[in-house]
Formats: structure tokens, C-alpha cells, sequence
């Protein structure tokens, strides 16, 4: 399948219209006169892809390359496992009693040409200094975390393939090789001394009125001061709405609990600043926050106050999902270390 700048293939196969569609609604405000930038590949249905495939986001339409794979435990309440009589509704209830099942993800550098056109956060992925007694928190553009169904392989010929601050330094690019990208032992080096706190390892799922919630919790270290010790997460969310009707998101309210015995409340008006709003054609928006807590772990839950199109409003609940520190300490990510 040939795909054009803004993605829109010439040959378009019926399971990838509503895709094509999505994505042209996104991008034809900026690109009026559509040109040939690939082919898109079968998009594999057993075994993984490689280090340095060139993909497509099935859902918000960036172009990107695959740094390297994970292994995540997928919690999916939309699955009929849970025990009866545990709905959710209980502080203790973080989504262990739901079966999880492996499945795989993957650390995916996104075209920095397509960041200013898709609803997801292309600085979600964030890390803390390592100055002793700092607090701040710092991010690396243009890194997301794809999951294997989300992935649409192609190949190009456009040159660069694709452009990121990083690219040059964790792949070289062999036009004769399959995939095209090879990756620097300066990859390889960057993944094993930042793996703490790049660890995808749970990911959570719960559909309520067919808006799905996908959650997916990191850890990102402790901060220690003479009386205290802080210990910080970050936690990626993703909205997506499987209706027919747009849905716009109006509300959050968190419930925090810690291990230290405190339970916090929080609401407010929609999310990083935004009451995003869920339509077939922009079906999905994803974004990430922080917590941090006096206690190694915890655990969240909560809702989102939906509204839909023909005034009806309810909640949409946020899968629960534990807070769990780790022994190994992160340190700051340095590309040319």
C-alpha cells in the first residue's frame, strides 16, 4: 500500500479507511498538496518487530521507529475474570485479581515533523535529575510506548526516513537492510543504564460506556532530604472512544492511597489543561501526569466525568492500578553515554 504525506494511502484497504480518515482530518490543515512517502507492510500478527522497523501509529497517525521491545503484564478489566463481589469500587482492588497476560510493547522514536499534529503528549516521557535534593523533573522528546496491535510497518525511500535530535545517535541507516535502522552500541548502552525508570511493565485496561482507559504506571525514583523521602511516579493515560456518539472529558477525581496510611482526594476540570473531546473521527487522546508519595508504594484509582454529544453525562472509571517502587535508583539519561 503507498502512503502519502499525511498519510493517506492511494490504495486504501477497507480494515485501514477509518485510519486514513482519522489522520487526514488531523493533518489536511497542513498539508494541502499530498505526496508519496512509503509503502505500508502486513502488520505481523505472530512474533515481534525488530529494532529499527519504521511504523505508523494505527491511532494517531505519526510516523516513528522502534528503539527496542518490552514485555508488559496486560490487567484488562474488560475481560470476564474477576472474582465476584469485587467491582472496583474498593481502594483495594488495583487490578492483580484480574488475570494478566503478556504482551508486547515498544519504545518507538516519533517523526518530530508529526508532533505538532497528534493528541498525545510528545514529552511524556520524563525522568528525574540527579542532583542530590532536586526536585525537578526533566523529559525526552519525541518517545512514546506503542502496543504490537497499534503497530503499522512501512517501508521508504524518502530521505531522512525519518528526523528526531536522536536518531543519529542510536541507529545507522543501511538502505539494503530489512529493517533499515541499526542500532549503536549507544542504544544499547542508553536502554541498560536508564532502564529503571523506562520499564514499561504493567499496563491497565477498563471500558466503561465504550470509552476505553489505558493506564500504564512507572516508577521513577526517590528523593531523599534529611527528614523525608519522596518517591515519585509517572503515569501515562490513554482515552479512547469506541462509540459512535463524541464524548467530551469534563472532570477527573483521583483517590491516592499510601502505604504511609494517607488517602487523598483530588478533582478538577478535564486534564493537562484540556477538556478533550472524543469523535470518530479523533477518537483518542493520551497524555501523562506525575505523583509522588512519602511511602515506596501506594495505589490510585478514580473516574472521568464524561459528557456526551446528546447531554448525557456519567463516569468513566480509571482502572486502579498499584504504585511500586524499585530497588535500582535511575540516573540521568545521557544520550552519548
Amino acid at each position: 500500500m503507498e502512503l502519502a504525506r499525511g498519510f493517506i494511502g492511494k490504495k486504501i484497504r477497507s480494515s485501514l479507511l477509518e485510519v486514513s480518515k482519522q489522520i487526514f482530518s488531523v493533518q489536511k490543515a497542513t498539508y494541502v498538496r499530498l505526496t508519496e512517502v512509503g509503502k505500508l507492510e502486513t502488520p505481523k500478527l505472530q512474533g515481534k518487530y525488530e529494532t529499527g522497523q519504521l511504523i505508523l501509529h494505527r491511532v494517531f497517525g505519526y510516523r516513528g521507529v522502534i528503539l527496542f521491545p518490552w514485555l508488559a503484564r496486560v490487567y484488562d478489566r474488560d475481560i470476564p475474570s474477576r472474582k465476584e463481589g469485587n467491582e472496583g469500587g474498593n481502594f483495594n482492588s488495583v487490578g492483580k485479581e484480574v488475570k494478566g497476560r503478556t504482551h508486547s510493547f515498544y519504545q518507538v522514536l516519533i517523526d518530530q515533523r508529526d508532533c505538532p499534529h497528534i493528541r498525545a503528549q510528545t514529552e511524556a516521557v520524563t525522568f528525574l535529575g540527579n542532583q542530590e535534593g532536586s526536585r525537578s523533573l526533566y523529559a525526552i522528546p519525541g518517545l512514546d510506548y506503542v502496543a504490537h496491535e497499534d503497530i503499522l510497518p512501512y517501508t521508504t525511500n524518502e530521505k531522512p526516513a525519518l528526523q528526531h535530535e536522536l536518531i543519529d545517535k542510536f541507529l545507522v541507516y543501511h538502505p539494503n537492510k530489512d529493517p533499515p535502522f541499526v542500532a549503536q552500541d549507544t542504544l544499547r548502552a542508553w536502554q541498560k543504564k536508564n532502564h529503571p525508570w523506562l520499564e514499561l511493565s504493567d499496563v491497565h485496561k477498563e471500558t466503561t460506556e465504550n470509552i476505553r482507559v489505558t493506564v500504564i504506571p512507572f516508577y521513577m525514583g526517590c528523593r531523599e532530604s534529611q527528614t523525608t523521602s519522596v518517591y515519585w511516579w509517572r503515569y501515562c493515560i490513554r482515552l479512547e472512544n469506541l462509540g459512535d456518539l463524541s464524548v467530551q472529558l469534563r472532570e477527573r477525581h483521583w483517590r491516592i492511597f499510601s502505604l504511609s496510611g494517607t488517602l487523598e482526594t483530588v478533582r478538577g476540570r478535564g486534564v493537562v489543561g484540556q477538556e478533550p473531546v472524543l469523535s470518530r473521527t479523533l477518537p483518542a487522546f493520551q497524555y501523562s501526569s506525575h505523583v509522588s508519595l512519602q511511602a515506596p508504594s501506594g495505589h490510585m484509582w478514580g473516574t472521568f466525568r464524561m459528557e456526551r454529544e446528546d447531554g448525557y453525562a456519567f463516569d468513566c472509571r480509571i482502572p486502579p492500578f498499584s504504585l511500586e517502587s524499585k530497588m535500582d535508583e535511575a540516573t540521568t539519561p545521557n544520550a552519548n553515554s
